[in-house]
């Protein structure tokens, strides 16, 4: 590493980690505060009942929608592209960096971290400062202004509703979130297989790390929790769970279909 990256790894970037919100890029993120108040978004993940027709519902009725990580895999089914982009996971940065680069939204959310810390500059991107936390050992974490921090929970979906929140979006529908996958660890630390479970809604969606990766379901579950307990506590905005299926309780369950009639 050049001396001066060094110098900068190991004394500026941790203080402009600390106050992140008086940096340029914690500075951007200030503008969004409140920029959809009291409008509805959709979060849309990328389990297997995500439907391509549905995706272009939103599309037809110019909903504001934020979609993660490899979702660019649906787009040559559909002509909906997400208003928001995020991803935190640095190997698929790496990996997917020119697909990253190609997907049409209007704004991409991304850590600081992944291009700091793992030389990944995604084209055009709006930084974040990405706290890593323990999901089951810290009491309770929601940022409420990302433009300090976003709070990690285990899964890019919570990233997503703290950014929803943070604009002031008052109703938040989930789709595509299954909560299910094959190889999982549960809420009592046990981990279960059940190769009949399909993960995504593509096969080979997740190839190159299938195999190395456990998804673990207890702490996902506990960030949806506090997820819900911010929500009932300022009454903000409400999450509801719009998703065809899936084992997601946490949320109301609304019918996707009704949302439109």
């Amino acid at each position: 590493m050049h001396p001066i990256e060094s110098i900068k790894a190991r004394f500026v970037r941790p203080r402009q980690q600390k106050r992140f919100e008086k940096t340029a890029y914690g500075k951007k993120l200030k503008k969004y505060y409140n920029k959809h108040k009291g409008e509805r978004c959709f979060i849309v993940a990328n389990g297997p009942s995500l439907r391509a027709e549905d995706l272009d519902l939103l599309h037809s009725k110019g909903e504001s929608t934020f979609a993660m990580n490899r979702i660019f895999k649906i787009f040559d089914q559909t002509n909906w592209r997400p208003t928001y982009y995020v991803c935190e996971d640095e190997l698929i940065a790496k990996d997917c960096q020119a697909e990253i680069n190609a997907v049409e939204a209007n704004e991409k959310f991304i850590p600081i971290e992944i291009k700091w810390w793992h030389d990944i500059n995604i084209e055009n991107a709006l930084h974040f400062h990405l706290n890593y936390v323990d999901a089951l050992r810290t009491p309770y974490n929601f940022s409420t202004d990302v433009s300090h921090q976003i709070d990690c929970r285990g899964t890019v979906t919570c990233t997503c509703l703290q950014f929803a929140a943070y604009m002031g979006f008052s109703e938040i529908y989930l789709i595509g979130v299954d909560h299910n996958f094959q190889k999982v660890i549960d809420e009592n630390g046990n981990v279960i297989e059940d190769k009949t479970v399909k993960d995504y809604f593509i096969e080979g969606y997740d190839a190159d790390i299938k195999e190395s990766v456990i998804h673990d379901l207890g702490t996902t579950t506990k960030s949806y929790l506090d997820v819900k307990k911010y929500c009932d506590e300022t009454k903000r905005t409400t999450v509801y769970n719009a998703t065809r299926g899936g084992k997601l309780e946490v949320f109301q369950r609304v019918d996707f279909d009704s949302l439109f009639k």
